[in-house]
């Protein structure tokens, strides 16, 4: 039995009912240019095997990699065909696995341990995507779905927010992996936007209102960002300068973050 690596996140799903959940939600078709991110020892990707001709797998686990080519090995009547590029997906460049001008269908249960900075690389290539199915946290997904006002609204919210659409599916309980995280799950949708909901002309500008804003989020805007815009300039966004971060739109950091810059 293959034992879980926790230097790199694994855990592995095995709930035949929530996998059944997964391949009706991503309704996979047979020529679907579909990748999927981490499928350590299968459990989803035997499953879209079944629906599709061929699969791309981006897997770092070299034993995880020799069980799959071993469970696949053998030619299976409706069964597509497996690709597996051994690489560790923070690093790997998705745009070589598009072929023609359909964009790439992403599937994963994402490492729990780089789920942030893997999905903003991805969104970085979100040209390339049609849409993304994953796994994550239960807080994590609450976080990157929340609007301003909610709880658990937050710099995750904001800096996804211009990019994608996030869609919460379901919950999954601990059970349905090994070993079973401390946590729940929640699998999940991201669309990237057609075209972007606002406009942002300064990204490392936005970005860096956003980081200061939510680092001190009990603060007033005027004293959390007040090295990088004044309370006039956050005015002239529309925004409240005694206003904390927690209800500012992501439109309206993105209105402040196109002013010119200035001190505060």
């Amino acid at each position: 039995m293959h034992v879980a690596r926790k230097r790199f996140g694994q855990h592995f799903l095995h709930d035949p009912g929530i996998i059944g959940r997964i391949i009706s939600a991503i309704a996979p078709r047979a020529d679907d240019p579909m990748v999927e991110i981490g499928p350590g020892l299968g459990a989803i990707t035997l499953p879209l095997l079944g629906h599709l001709r061929t699969l791309d797998a981006i897997e770092i686990d070299r034993d995880a990699i020799r069980h799959l080519k071993q469970v696949t090995s053998d030619p299976v009547a409706g069964r597509g065909i497996l690709r597996i590029h051994e690489a560790d997906a923070l690093e790997f460049d998705i745009s070589t696995l598009r072929r023609g001008d359909e964009p790439l269908r992403l599937v994963g249960n994402l490492p729990y341990n780089i789920s942030t900075p893997l999905l903003f690389r991805l969104i970085e290539q979100g040209q390339h995507i049609r849409d993304m199915h994953f796994m994550l946290q239960k807080e994590v997904v609450d976080r990157m779905a929340a609007k301003a006002g909610d709880d658990a609204y937050g710099r995750l919210s904001v800096m996804l927010a211009p990019w994608v659409r996030v869609e919460p599916l379901f919950d999954i309980g601990p059970g349905a992996f090994r070993p079973p995280p401390r946590v729940m799950s929640t699998f999940f949708r991201l669309k990237p936007h057609a075209a972007p909901p606002f406009a942002i002309d300064a990204p490392q500008r936005f970005a860096a209102l956003v980081a200061a804003a939510f680092s001190q989020r009990r603060k007033t805007l005027r004293n959390s960002i007040k090295a990088l815009a004044g309370e006039e300039q956050i005015r002239r966004a529309g925004i409240d300068p005694a206003a904390r971060a927690e209800v500012v739109t992501p439109e309206q950091f993105a209105l402040l973050a196109n002013l010119p810059a200035e001190n505060g």
